[in-house]
């Protein structure tokens, strides 16, 4: 039975989802306690965002954040939900990011975790939801991925295209030290011939 890219999507949300179910974690994440109105700070807020749990934005989350830390995803349910309330879900590339030491993640040479490297939101989401102009929803544009905005993920086109720039830099380098070397040994020459004649 063929399957499609996005089935893949489909089987991570299942497999978290029932996880949850066995370990009796709701698949919605409760309200967290409302924060005290602090008259010092007119613009605070006590809205809080709900976290939808069967969503692919939070499995994704849950997933990577238990297979760094090597626990169970139960152990990573609450920062899971943390993460998606404070930064939604481009926050999963600021997870990506700290998960390699704060290092910028290439996803041209790194598969992205939210669309597996395809490039394209795998939410499928409609124009109507992501608020594209409305001229554009009969043009049958596709929506980038939220994390690595649509980069090509193929490693190995890239690292030949890149070794090829670096070979060029390479070469030019080797050329102006060469260049340098003989402008020293000119100098040098004349200076001596100079120190000899006097």
């Amino acid at each position: 039975m063929p399957t499609t890219v996005f089935d893949q999507f489909t089987r991570r949300t299942a497999d978290v989802t029932a996880q949850l179910a066995i370990l009796g974690i709701p698949l919605t994440a409760p309200a967290p306690p409302p924060a005290d109105p602090t008259p010092a700070d007119p613009w605070a807020s006590s809205y809080a965002a709900s976290v939808d749990r069967s969503s692919l934005a939070w499995c994704t989350a849950v997933t990577m954040l238990a297979d760094h830390h090597h626990t169970s995803i139960d152990r990573q349910v609450l920062a899971a939900d943390a993460l998606l309330r404070e930064l939604g879900v481009c926050g999963l590339a600021t997870l990506h990011s700290d998960l390699h030491n704060g290092a910028p993640i290439d996803y041209r040479f790194t598969r992205c975790p939210y669309c597996s490297g395809i490039g394209e939101d795998p939410t499928q989401p409609t124009c109507e939801e992501v608020g594209c102009a409305s001229w554009l929803e009969f043009a049958g544009h596709d929506h980038l991925c939220p994390l690595c905005h649509g980069d090509d993920y193929q490693p190995q086109w890239f690292a030949e295209e890149q070794m090829t720039e670096l070979e060029e830099l390479l070469a030019d380098a080797i050329e102006e030290r060469e260049e340098r070397a003989s402008l020293r040994y000119r100098i040098r020459a004349r200076l001596y011939r100079r120190t000899v004649r006097s």
